[in-house]
């Protein structure tokens, strides 16, 4: 009889632990995308568009959890989360890479593009699309350029040339290249997270920041700035990333899934997204709390001749075929 009952408690245990291995295959994936800003964002607006398109291809196989605004993983902790595992798919900051690959400050670099046409034709080249996969030996796959927009200059004094940013702290992301370039105006660069620039600029911790019209906009940017210069000088793009072991380690038809959702909210995204600006840029106008400077092309000259000098300094580290192939994209 003793027999006869573990035998029975064996079968009972087995069929248990079949049963949840059953479960556990049948569970769906779960890719946790975190991203630290606003929702209405393009950024915002094309991690929902992804995670719509890709639970609607894969109905029961895949869940994308889409964490806006900081709420799950900040600027300062959201790689490492991903190095771990504790989040799949992200989409920094081209400027957060530097540690990674220097090869992509080469989009931090002042007055390289001409507009955002040209942002998008270097994208889609072959020296574009050769950085994306500049960091599978440290764990990160990129899979696609997210562009926001080009980057205006808010400050509480009116910067009509480079000599009225001298003493200004600028609050920047952490990128070596973005600190050179206003080191290079004699301002004061402040590396700062994202979700705590509002209330730097409200506190004065700092003077000012560069941001697209949708961060300004969508941050409130606005209300605790006096002017905004239109200088189109750099740009605010994205890398969506992926955890290289995670992505490796997917089935293939769910991999290559992934990848067309990616694509095609990709082309969505860089379409709307300089219109998105435009329209921030009139909210910002209609609210009537900052004046928007527009640059002659004279003092536009002054910012690029004042700040080139940054392309010099980092051109060992990116490398000037990189630079050319960038510059190429303007003509």
């Amino acid at each position: 009889m003793k027999s006869t009952m573990l035998k029975m408690l064996s079968a009972a245990v087995l069929g248990a632990l079949a049963s949840s291995q059953a479960l556990a295959a049948d569970a769906p994936i779960v890719i946790k995308f975190s991203h630290v800003v606003a929702a209405e964002t393009p950024k915002g607006q094309g991690a929902q568009m992804f995670k719509e398109k890709v639970e609607a291809k894969f109905p029961g196989r895949v869940t994308v959890e889409v964490y806006p605004n900081s709420s799950l993983y900040g600027d300062g902790k959201e790689m490492e989360a991903l190095l771990t595992g504790n989040v799949q798919m992200l989409a920094p900051s081209l400027a957060k890479f530097d540690k990674f690959t220097p090869k992509v400050q080469l989009f931090d670099l002042p007055f390289l593009f001409n507009d955002i046409n040209a942002v998008q034709k270097f994208q889609v080249s072959a020296k574009g699309k050769e950085l994306l996969n500049s960091m599978t030996n440290k764990g990160i796959t990129g899979l696609a350029y997210w562009n926001n927009d080009l980057k205006q200059l808010s400050a509480n004094k009116a910067l009509r040339v480079p000599e009225d940013a001298r003493g200004q702290k600028f609050r920047v992301q952490n990128s070596e290249v973005l600190d050179a370039q206003f080191k290079q105006i004699l301002a004061v660069p402040r590396k700062m997270a994202f979700a705590e620039m509002y209330q730097g600029l409200q506190t004065g911790v700092v003077n000012g920041a560069e941001n697209p019209y949708s961060n300004i906009y969508s941050q409130k940017i606005h209300e605790v700035q006096k002017y905004i210069t239109e200088s189109n000088h750099g740009l605010l793009s994205y890398m969506v990333i992926v955890n290289t072991k995670f992505w490796e380690g997917l089935p293939e038809d769910i991999r290559k899934g992934l990848q067309e959702s990616l694509d095609e909210v990709t082309v969505e995204v860089n379409k709307v997204s300089h219109e998105l600006n435009l329209k921030d840029k009139e909210k910002i106008v209609a609210a009537g709390t900052t004046e928007i400077i527009t640059l002659t092309d004279e003092e536009r000259a002054k910012w690029r001749d004042a700040m080139r000098p940054v392309w010099k300094k980092f051109e060992n580290q990116i490398g000037a075929d990189l630079i050319s192939a960038a510059e190429e994209a303007n003509k």
